[in-house]
């Protein structure tokens, strides 16, 4: 049964229209990413979501209450933004308390429920500080301590990672998660990196032009995107043109090197054969290639070749000392599962 649930959602600033008939429906207790590209519309449907845009049509509900025109301190929801908003003259301890405070909880029950949260965001000692003398990090996290001080319902992320380092922000989407599971509460995470999406979320819901392109778990968006923008904008893709020889037995001509697909094909013409880096492995026999240059990614290489017909194709291996990389000039064949193309349209 959905905890929260978004019908038919649509957002218009003028004549633009930025969301379309958007609607999801939210469990209680899941985690659910907002992916897309920028101007998508996934941080309009957040902000209509908290109260903080007015919805042009749709309705909003939360564990059964309509919330669509309730303003945003009346819906429960707790609001992490991507600039931790934290105010300058409170301590993390204040700024943790503040929601409480507006709310008019006793000041001993108040002080409890701060050093309980900043022991749940591994701060405890750290209360007296003000947000200078606090690292990114540690801002972040007293922005989500702060967000789920008052018990909200709903907790909403708006690209809460991306003003942090590389190492920083892996680190802390994991903890965001785990707090997330340990709380039990339900969330909404609007970001445009993919691998966020991917390693946080029990559903991915890929934004495309103010409508929902796919909503699916993270292998669903993945390994079987539902069109060609998925397809693109999740993972890196390969895209080469092939030719139909016969579609009853799935064989198709690539760069002159005939394939039997496991995919539906039209009748005849041209198709567009899509696969991801990792469908490929070198094999005695398979597509033909030459190898262009070679990036070292830690624990894979990235090679970057040119079939016969020059059409450019990417693939990765795995790093190992017993594999030496392959050398630029070098013609290697490659083999691929049958079930791992995409056929689209030419």
């Amino acid at each position: 049964m959905s905890f929260l649930t978004l019908e038919n959602l649509k957002k218009s600033f003028g004549q633009t229209q930025v969301v379309h008939d958007f609607s999801l429906a939210v469990g209680k207790g899941e985690f659910v990413s907002l992916l897309g590209p920028s101007g998508c519309g996934k941080t309009t449907v957040l902000r209509m979501i908290a109260g903080f845009e007015t919805t042009s049509a749709g309705r909003i509900r939360i564990d059964g209450q309509d919330v669509t025109a309730l303003p945003p301190a009346r819906r429960q929801i707790g609001m992490v933004f991507q600039a931790y908003a934290l105010f300058p003259n409170l301590t993390a301890a204040g700024n943790v308390g503040f929601g409480l405070r507006v709310a008019g909880v006793p000041r001993r029950e108040r002080a409890a429920r701060v050093a309980e949260m900043l022991a749940l965001i591994g701060l405890p000692d750290l209360g007296d500080r003000y947000p200078f003398q606090l690292s990114g990090g540690q801002q972040q996290r007293v922005a989500l301590a702060r967000a789920l001080a008052p018990r909200p319902r709903v907790l909403l992320l708006d690209e809460p990672l991306s003003a942090l380092d590389a190492k920083i922000r892996v680190s802390l989407r994991a903890e965001i998660r785990e707090l997330q599971r340990t709380l039990g509460i339900t969330t909404i995470f609007v970001t445009h990196d993919q691998e966020e999406a991917l390693s946080m979320s029990d559903r991915v819901v890929v934004m495309h032009q103010g409508r929902a392109a796919q909503v699916g778990t993270p292998a669903e968006i993945y390994d079987s995107p539902a069109n060609a923008f998925v397809a693109g904008f999740v993972g890196q893709l390969n895209r080469l043109p092939a030719r139909v020889v016969d579609a009853g037995t799935g064989r198709v001509e690539l760069a002159g090197h005939p394939l039997t697909l496991a995919a539906t094909l039209p009748a005849s013409g041209q198709v567009t054969l899509a696969a991801r880096p990792e469908a490929f492995r070198p094999a005695p026999a398979g597509l033909p290639v030459e190898v262009e240059t070679v990036e070292f990614l830690g624990a894979l290489r990235r090679v970057h070749a040119r079939l016969p017909d020059g059409s450019a194709l990417v693939f990765d291996m795995f790093n190992s000392p017993d594999a030496p990389a392959p050398r630029m000039g070098e013609r290697l064949t490659l083999a691929v599962d049958p079930s791992a193309w995409i056929v689209e349209a030419a």
